[in-house]
């Protein structure tokens, strides 16, 4: 569905209220990225932080914290070490997914005296096979939540309003993004058959030139763990 620039950007703003805190940037040897929590069920020890595999490479990797993720204000790190979070990455190179359980986020944050205060994509709005099969050739709007890189280095929370496309069964975001992008969640707003329009997460961005396939949640969710906590 392409909505008109006035529509994108209410969509964007409320997208940002709704899932803004989900949102962590991400650092691995010598590249940059970003990556979210996705909440599967109801228990949030189920939850699970997903990226783009080509940014998990060892475990030198880190995630970055904004105060608006943590509580109670000023206890936790500005970042995390992956080195310190057990059970680490699983990479799944062949659906260009990585995942991380989010039990030994949990662990660690206890251990440091705060807590988590995030905004998990909810699994009611990840895209089904059925609203990729709607994507054609046709253009439809994109919203991509990331934490981009600013000249000073700095990786504020943005939203790049693009196009994405099915051609055969490729899902692909039209441009080229800007770095700290890989790894993002992509956001779509479809017309459903009762004639409600419904946002989706349809994936996350993978890496590209000039264009960026999207891992589509009917591929992540064939990856993510059947038992809360486990990979």
């Amino acid at each position: 569905m392409l909505l008109d620039s006035d529509a994108e950007s209410d969509v964007a703003y409320e997208l940002c209220q709704v899932v803004g805190r989900a949102i962590l940037p991400y650092r691995s040897t010598g590249d940059v990225g970003t990556a979210f929590f996705f909440r599967g069920g109801d228990d949030p020890v189920g939850d699970s932080l997903l990226t783009a595999a080509d940014l998990v490479v060892g475990s030198a990797g880190e995630l970055g914290l904004r105060a608006s993720v943590t509580e109670p204000a000023g206890v936790a790190p500005a970042a995390i070490s992956e080195a310190e979070i057990v059970p680490g990455w699983a990479r799944f190179p062949g659906d260009g997914v990585a995942v991380l359980p989010t039990a030994g986020l949990h662990r660690y944050a206890g251990d440091g005296g705060w807590r988590w205060r995030v905004q998990p994509v909810p699994a009611g709005i990840a895209a089904g096979p059925e609203v990729v099969a709607r994507l054609g050739a046709d253009a439809s709007s994109a919203l991509v939540l990331a934490h981009g890189v600013r000249e000073d280095g700095s990786r504020p929370l943005e939203v790049a309003i693009e196009r994405v496309v099915r051609d055969g069964d490729a899902v692909l975001i039209t441009t080229e993004l800007p770095p700290g992008y890989v790894g993002a969640p992509v956001f779509i707003v479809q017309a459903e058959p009762t004639g409600e329009v419904s946002p989706y997460c349809l994936g996350l961005v993978l890496p590209g030139v000039g264009a960026h396939p999207v891992a589509t949640f009917d591929r992540i969710r064939a990856v993510l763990p059947a038992t809360p906590g486990d990979i």
